[in-house]
């Protein structure tokens, strides 16, 4: 199977990985944080802001790879506290009006820059 690798101009990585992967007809996105790719800072407080941030920038890769959140078939939710799950979905519930994807939500320990919420989908191209 062939594979492409996706990445988005000035959206920032915390390693060595891509943003997202082509592979059988779907897009792998990467665990993707609220970070404000303009003013390359995180979200750190405000659980519905971070949510918002996180899924516009999945929208920016999705549409990086030819894909878009209307495509979206699965999600993982990863929060840091599960206290916020009411806010993140009430933003969450915006994003996916008429197709809402298959979902996964759980609470992370810790998330990488003390992030509230980070998410990863799969979507079909």
């Amino acid at each position: 199977m062939e594979k492409k690798v996706h990445n988005v101009e000035g959206q920032v990585k915390a390693g060595p990985y891509s943003h997202a992967v082509e592979a059988g007809g779907f897009i792998f996105v990467s665990g993707t944080g609220p970070v404000d790719v303009e003013r390359n800072v995180f979200e750190l407080e405000d659980v519905k802001k971070a949510t918002a941030i996180t899924l516009d920038n999945i929208r920016r890769i999705l549409k990086t790879a030819g894909s878009d959140l209307d495509r979206v078939v699965k999600a993982n939710v990863y929060l840091r506290d599960m206290a916020d799950f009411s806010s993140m979905n009430e933003v969450y519930a915006t994003y996916f009006k008429d197709r809402q994807p298959a979902r996964t939500c759980i609470a992370a320990k810790q998330l990488p820059a003390n992030i509230s919420v980070e998410i990863e989908v799969i979507a079909i191209k």
